[in-house]
């Protein structure tokens, strides 16, 4: 934690007197702290005594007095920000994008990551609107560390109170330490659907929507890869430092750009739901309505996976991707075998939460080179951190 610049927000809960335990044990660990409040805050703790402990400026305002709270530079200063405690009400409008203080203003301004704990009454917690805008905060990349169970400021018991300083400091140390454990390595993904046209209007496509390959993207460039995302039709994007993305809309599209880099990556990750076939012949006007029934003569679309799978050195590794709804096992053995990937990522459709459009996943591992590995239901941005951890565990060279 020595020299590392965080950002402490504080927003209005009872729990904000253990800001004043975090920002302390962060001085103490060398850090060089910095406090945001919204105003609601201040009716639990005074910015006088985190301005004592954090020996620097407390900031609530966007504009104080005559000078202006620079929300850009303190976004761009810090190595992180932690959000403790955060209500429903900021975590509401950190994944709606309000920025109505400081505290969001800074936050959709960082491009360090952002921690959030929450504390607030169990029933806000488990309300389904809080759990979706904690799975949006997730799916932007944000971490959230856990609240605990116990005596909570209503009188109930249960899960909803603030993590405890002493655990939010060891869940911090865990990620600054996490090795850079892919310095050096070029990566390769394919991400999202691709569409296949059939005239200027209609194409043939799928409901993919590139999460699983853009999270994917984010950690390996989180640990010092240099990635290049091929991504297919998506509105997703990132500001993740190390990824360009490269942006198509056709398997042929595909195919091209991810020959061109795959034999300068070291590791290469098909995650797309190429179409697998497309048009014969696509129109080049709208096709009109008739009485008459339509076909479509179809012809197989580039196998993108299998094409550079035979062009595969024993210096590169090959990650894939099965989506199944039968014969699960049966039909992602046979995939990792013929297109001679070194390991094969297993979801189905059957899962509840998994697969296509959600921000979550459940998967099962198959490697050539360890056992099975099942992960259960999880944020697709951690189930990143888990692939990836397989693939440095056993196909990177020690």
């Amino acid at each position: 934690m020595k020299n590392k610049k965080i950002l402490i927000a504080v927003s209005g809960s009872i729990a904000a007197y253990k800001s004043a335990s975090l920002i302390r044990l962060l001085v103490i660990a060398g850090a060089e702290v910095k406090v945001l409040m919204t105003e609601s805050a201040k009716e639990f703790i005074s910015p006088l005594t985190l301005s004592t402990l954090s020996k620097n400026k407390v900031y609530s305002d966007l504009i104080d007095e005559d000078s202006w709270s620079n929300h850009v530079e303190l976004g761009l200063w810090a190595d992180a920000m932690i959000v403790a405690p955060a209500t429903a009400n900021t975590i509401a409008r950190m994944a709606n994008g309000l920025c109505e203080n400081i505290v969001t203003a800074v936050y959709l301004s960082a491009r360090c990551p952002v921690y959030i704990a929450p504390a607030m009454d169990l029933d806000m917690w488990e309300h389904p609107s809080t759990q979706e805008n904690i799975k949006k905060l997730l799916s932007c990349g944000n971490q959230i560390i856990d609240p605990e169970v116990g005596e909570l400021a209503s009188g109930l018991h249960g899960k909803g109170r603030m993590a405890e300083p002493e655990n939010i400091m060891a869940f911090l140390s865990e990620a600054f330490d996490k090795k850079k454990d892919l310095t050096g390595k070029k990566v390769l993904i394919t991400a999202g659907p691709t569409h296949e046209r059939i005239d200027p209007v209609r194409y043939i496509g799928n409901r993919s929507s590139g999460k699983m390959g853009m999270a994917l993207a984010e950690e390996c460039a989180r640990r010092g890869a240099e990635v290049v995302l091929i991504l297919g039709p998506s509105s997703l994007d990132t500001n993740t430092a190390n990824i360009a993305i490269e942006r198509v809309v056709t398997a042929e599209e595909m195919y091209a750009s991810a020959q061109k880099h795959h034999h300068s990556s070291t590791l290469c990750i098909f995650s797309a739901a190429v179409a697998d076939y497309k048009p014969q012949n696509p129109a080049s006007r709208k096709i009109k309505k008739s009485e008459e029934a339509f076909q479509i003569s179809l012809q197989r679309t580039p196998d993108i996976a299998n094409e550079l799978g035979t062009l595969k050195s024993e210096e590169q590794t090959h990650i894939g991707f099965a989506l199944e709804t039968e014969h699960e096992e049966e039909n992602a053995l046979s995939k990792l075998n013929r297109k001679n990937f070194d390991m094969i990522v297993l979801n189905s459709l059957n899962d509840e939460g998994a697969g296509f459009g959600h921000d979550t996943n459940k998967v099962r591992i198959y490697g050539t080179k360890h056992d099975v590995i099942d992960i259960k239901l999880k944020p697709k941005s951690e189930l990143a951190g888990d692939i990836i951890n397989t693939f440095v565990e056993f196909y990177v060279k020690s």
